[in-house]
């Protein structure tokens, strides 16, 4: 752009040099006299030989006009020429810095998509290892939640004494105040309030106390129990079957469960044993919230009452006894009913089915019915041969190591309990 501005002003230069040479003082045309003024006829004007033609001043100014055409002409050439010039080595120029440019562009992308991968796979191994430390955080907080509702629970059970003894000494002072009470009015008021502060208190312990257990019984096991049966639904697929570690040929027997049902219809079964010919030989199911043990068939049955409750913790056990066809039915570690000649004198024969939340219509023939089967958790299953006494049966309810006291027929975590249907252990 520079050598073109160059070139036109050197045009316009030339071209105000050549009109200026020619102004109005130097040509002059005269008009009064036309006919000098024409162009004569070529055969009129005979010049001699050896003499030159002596040019007119009209000769002369387009002969310098031509002239500035010319120059004019050879300078627009020698413009178009630079730049043609400039533009092809400008056009190099390009090309060789792109060619430079792309090279460095393509190391610096190498460069950075490496950089950027590797700081991509540090940051994923970082989140991965927080992962696993939170996961170590939940179950340690998991495990401190737990303690710190032992110490509370301890707490309570130690304030609650503290609260029953002032109490006590609350009631003893009332007395002592009546002897006193013509004495001094205002120990008696202040007595007063102090005792109804305290009788407060002792409620709202008490109701604290009631959720925390009734919490600690909604999502936890039993205690002493490390996993249970988990029935997600009724459906006619999901049961467990049970193959007794000894021969269920049995004159007498106890039967132990663990339960926490979702819903209870007119007959939800936890436990069955039965045969070919007789498919009710052994059964322990819900009738709503009552519970119903049966022995050597469905008239043979002895009903608990207000047993279960849907959604909490229940023990239950039955006993039975073939010389008296005396049969019991325990609820947490309580006698809740009890019946004489059922089956008396009937052994139960071995060879039979033992299943956990269903029982099999006529044992091998038919099918499940899809309203008999039983829907939540199930734990600490255990049969013995003989009867258990009532301090055996509390502990089984009560006692820290529920799950860890095992029949001798039936073993809760060593006999072979297979799920089936989508039923599944959980801890």
């Amino acid at each position: 752009m520079t050598m073109l501005k160059v070139l036109f002003g050197v045009f316009l230069c030339l071209s105000s040099v050549v009109l200026g040479q020619y102004d109005d003082g130097h040509l002059q045309v005269h008009f009064e006299n036309l006919s000098s003024n024409e162009i004569s006829d070529p055969e009129e004007a005979t010049p001699t030989p050896c003499k030159s033609t002596e040019l007119t001043k009209w000769d002369k100014l387009f002969s310098m006009l031509e002239n500035s055409q010319m120059r004019e002409n050879i300078l627009l050439q020698y413009v178009d020429e630079i730049i043609k010039v400039e533009l092809q080595s400008i056009r190099d120029e390009m090309h060789q810095f792109v060619a430079n440019f792309a090279g460095t562009c393509t190391n610096a992308i190498d460069s950075a998509s490496t950089r950027i991968t590797s700081q991509l796979e540090g940051k994923l191994m970082q989140i991965a290892e927080r992962i696993g430390d939170t996961n170590t955080v939940h179950q340690s907080q998991h495990y401190k939640v737990l303690e710190q509702l032992l110490v509370a629970s301890q707490d309570t059970a130690y304030r609650l004494s503290k609260i029953e003894s002032a109490w006590q000494n609350g009631a003893e002072a009332k007395s002592l105040h009546s002897e006193l009470k013509q004495q001094d009015v205002s120990v008696y008021t202040g007595l007063e309030k102090v005792m109804d502060s305290m009788a407060y208190d002792l409620q709202k312990t008490r109701a604290e106390l009631q959720l925390s257990q009734k919490w600690v019984a909604q999502h936890f096991l039993p205690s002493g129990c490390e996993v249970a049966l988990l029935f997600p639904m009724r459906s006619r697929k999901i049961f467990a079957s049970v193959n007794p570690a000894a021969s269920m040929t049995l004159d007498s027997f106890t039967a132990c469960i663990w339960s926490k049902v979702t819903d209870a219809l007119n007959k939800t079964v936890l436990f069955s044993y039965g045969t070919k010919r007789n498919p009710y030989e052994i059964q322990l199911s819900l009738s709503q919230q009552s519970a119903v043990l049966s022995v050597g068939g469905d008239t043979y049955s002895t009903v608990a009452s207000n047993a279960a409750t849907v959604g909490e913790w229940a023990h239950f056990c039955g006993t039975w006894s073939s010389n008296e066809g005396n049969a019991s039915l325990w609820v947490n570690g309580e006698l809740a009913a009890t019946s004489t000649g059922v089956a008396e004198g009937h052994p139960i024969p071995d060879g039979g089915i033992l299943q956990l939340g269903q029982e099999k219509n006529g044992c091998c023939v038919g099918g499940f019915d899809e309203k008999l089967a039983f829907s939540g958790k199930l734990t600490g299953f255990n049969i013995w041969d003989k009867v258990l006494d009532k301090e055996q049966i509390a502990h089984l309810a009560k006692g820290e190591g529920s799950c860890s006291t095992r029949g001798n027929v039936v073993g809760w975590g060593v006999t072979e309990i297979l799920p089936h249907g989508g039923a599944q252990y959980i801890h």
